[in-house]
């Protein structure tokens, strides 16, 4: 059904990076202390919290994670598991329940004042894009996000111009705070480690937000964040209602489904499944862009997966550069015929 596609040109990422990753050395002097920010939801670690330990592993140096919570007891003792953990803090508040970045903000620059961490790691979701920026700007020092890899220790590397080149960052700054791209690092595994566990510093409890609720949206799919397939959908869907046709496809291959930022600013579906520059950053094994026409904020968002498939009627889509398989067909015809054959 897919004709293989070769592109001509290599991506103006690869064209600038000056050496591989697997030839960077780093640094593993005693002199470096990370703090991670764990980020965890309904008592267990965020898989992005692991994907960032991997990072300050490279760094070297001990590593202290900081636990906030209402009860965080479970999280804590789930973290301490992982590789290169020497201590954790609790912080134990009701008052971080919800993780509020203007009450966690305070928490982590009092931390870091009174034990001397020269580097701050969380992983660039949500949630270390908000609280992050603020210990930052708390701190007096910049924020370096969405890091792909590790120079030395004041020395990073990170996409810019929506992953279309790549820069090399030096900090000159005494504390280095640092979001970590997920899609960069494996995720850490878990060895028979003993850290030890003690209270985090008392802070400041703001009162410049409160939390009133949330709307979650539950799916037996996989997480879009984790799965190891992905099907999109994009403006070609026409409607909300045909992106049924990539939900019945999704079941039958166990993937999560997605959407381009067209699709999502069309309403078809929740920007939850928005994928791209200004959405979710993916790398599965395999990913299908359905009536996509691959606009350089969606490929920023998932040209890291391992195969990509790309669906369109236009030949002569922007998707068709990066794709490793494509099909110049209508997406209304080829999707059902794919998800009756499988």
């Amino acid at each position: 059904m897919f004709a293989a596609l070769r592109p001509n040109i290599l991506s103006r990422a690869a064209a600038v990076q000056t050496r591989p990753i697997m030839s960077r050395l780093y640094t593993t002097g005693s002199g470096n202390s990370s703090l991670l920010v764990v980020e965890h939801r309904n008592g267990a670690v965020d898989g992005a919290t692991l994907n960032a330990l991997t990072a300050a592993q490279k760094l070297g140096g001990d590593i202290t994670a900081l636990v906030a919570g209402g009860a965080p007891e479970n999280v804590a003792k789930e973290i301490a598991k992982y590789g290169g953990i020497t201590k954790v803090l609790v912080a134990k508040d009701d008052a971080y329940a919800h993780s509020l970045p203007e009450t966690l903000a305070p928490l982590l620059v009092e931390a870091q004042k009174k034990l001397g961490f020269s580097h701050v790691f969380a992983g660039h979701t949500a949630f270390g894009k908000n609280v992050l920026p603020r210990v930052a700007a708390l701190l007096d020092v910049a924020a370096i996000s969405d890091i792909t890899g590790i120079e030395s220790e004041d020395t990073f590397v990170r996409p810019i111009y929506a992953g279309n080149a790549i820069a090399t960052v030096k900090s000159s700054d005494k504390v280095k705070i640092i979001t970590v791209r997920g899609t960069a690092f494996p995720a850490a595994t878990t060895i028979q480690n003993s850290p030890s566990e003690e209270a985090a510093p008392d802070a400041e409890k703001t009162a410049l937000s409160e939390w009133v609720g949330e709307e979650l949206i539950k799916s037996d799919r996989p997480d879009l964040n984790s799965a190891k397939r992905v099907i999109s959908g994009g403006r070609g869907m026409k409607n909300g209602e045909n992106f049924q046709m990539l939900y019945d496809l999704a079941d039958k291959m166990d993937a999560a489904v997605g959407a381009s930022r067209a699709a999502v600013d069309a309403g078809y579906v929740d920007n939850s499944l928005q994928i791209g520059q200004t959405g979710k950053i993916v790398a599965p094994e395999l990913y299908i862009a359905v009536g996509i026409s691959g606009a350089i904020q969606h490929l920023a968002g998932m040209k890291d997966s391992k195969t990509i498939v790309a669906i369109n009627k236009d030949a002569e889509a922007p998707i068709f550069q990066v794709a490793d398989y494509g099909l110049v067909e209508d997406l209304f015809k080829a999707v059902p015929e794919m998800t009756q054959k499988l």
